[in-house]
């Protein structure tokens, strides 16, 4: 976020400190300088969500995130605090959204219904199922189910970017969402030492190259749905169907391994 030598200087020592004698002064002033993070991840947060989620409700939660991050981040650990904030932030608002309780039971039970016909039908088949096959053994018609995809396309957000903690501080987690791949290595070499970023990018790489493409668009180059829309010539609801369909997918297979 620092753009010359100058600020860049002034910040360090704003983090000296607030880390050495505990200045709320200097503690006030990385939140503001660091404030556009809570705006990105909510923003990001928000596609999708029912207009029922305020966006400045999810600032607000992803705020108290940035102070956290502000208050736990090791300055001598050389690693870089907005991919640490970006984390702990996220955290924040997925944890306020759980605790409301934002999802109908109705919504969540079709997801997992979803989710285990699509496990029962890849293992049965040995590769991703489609839409005619899912929703023939979900007893439905396609175009039944290509309602329910668009039901659960506001969960599908969310659940891309739970946490999958890695041990008991949000700090050390990884979440679906920062664990698309880069195009330009190896999907696997980029997470040898990350057990689960290793599965997903497995579960990814077999995905069909619709399913891959949109979340690779969305995810790692930042396009928006209708962006992604334009891209691919379909609509920007049909995108949010093709991202939900790939999130359940990516669902599933985690939990039929960790299962």
């Amino acid at each position: 976020m620092t753009t010359n030598p100058d600020e860049y200087s002034a910040l360090s020592e704003l983090w000296r400190k607030y880390k050495t004698s505990g200045s709320l002064e200097a503690r006030d002033r990385l939140i503001l300088h660091y404030s556009a993070l809570v705006k990105y991840v909510a923003t990001r947060v928000a596609v999708g969500l029912p207009q029922s989620v305020e966006q400045s409700d999810l600032v607000s939660y992803g705020i108290f995130g940035l102070i956290d991050a502000i208050d736990k981040f090791d300055t001598e650990r050389g690693i870089k605090f907005e991919s640490y904030a970006i984390r702990r932030i996220r955290g924040a608002i997925i944890d306020e959204l759980r605790s409301i309780d934002w999802v109908p039971r109705s919504v969540r039970t079709k997801a997992k219904t979803v989710e285990s016909a699509f496990a029962s039908l890849e293992a049965k088949l040995g590769r991703s199922p489609t839409d005619v096959e899912m929703a023939k053994a979900l007893g439905m018609s396609e175009h039944d189910l290509q309602n329910i995809y668009t039901q659960l396309s506001f969960v599908g957000v969310v659940a891309l970017d739970e946490i999958f903690p890695r041990s008991g501080d949000r700090a050390e987690a990884t979440s679906l969402a920062e664990s698309i791949p880069d195009r330009t290595e190896g999907p696997m070499g980029l997470y040898e030492v990350e057990e689960v970023r290793q599965l997903l990018a497995s579960a990814i790489n077999r995905m069909p190259e619709r399913e891959k493409v949109v979340l690779t668009l969305y995810y790692y180059e930042g396009l928006t749905l209708a962006e992604i829309g334009d891209v691919l010539g379909v609509t920007e609801s049909r995108v949010c169907q093709i991202h939900t369909r790939a999130v359940l997918q990516l669902r599933a297979r985690l939990q039929s391994v960790n299962g």
